[in-house]
């Protein structure tokens, strides 16, 4: 079987700690301070948990919400988040400053789907089956 071809993804951010605050409550975690890569680069980051030794082989993927000057939220990749069931994690986002673009829906065969807008504009996703 071919690896999951998603290693990384980042959530650009205007207001860190407002979009820490709705993804820790939403997804349930705690997110992990990043030190910049080179101490020129004027960001922020906190990472979602990951298992870092499994990282490069198993199904998931690893990143963070980055806060970087001239880079903001409201691109067009959605990012989906994997869970027990999504209308979970859903539930939580209108209670923690998002909003439900779609509530739990089946995709057949492949599980269910949410979405929702983050605090900081974006929009995500949530998987179940």
């Amino acid at each position: 079987m071919q690896s999951n071809p998603v290693v990384w993804f980042e959530i650009y951010v205007q207001d860190m700690q407002r979009a820490k605050a709705f993804y820790e409550a939403v997804l349930d975690t705690k997110l992990e301070s990043m030190p910049a890569p080179t101490p020129e680069m004027n960001l922020e980051m906190w990472a979602f948990p990951s298992d870092k030794a499994t990282a490069q082989t198993s199904y998931g993927a690893c990143g963070m919400l980055v806060k970087m000057e001239g880079l903001s939220s409201g691109g067009g990749t959605v990012v989906y988040f994997g869970c027990k069931d999504c209308a979970t994690e859903i539930s939580r986002v209108e209670k923690t400053g998002g909003i439900v673009i779609k509530e739990k829906m089946s995709i057949g065969e492949h599980g269910f789907i949410a979405l929702a807008r983050d605090t900081e504009g974006n929009i995500i996703g949530f998987h179940s089956m």
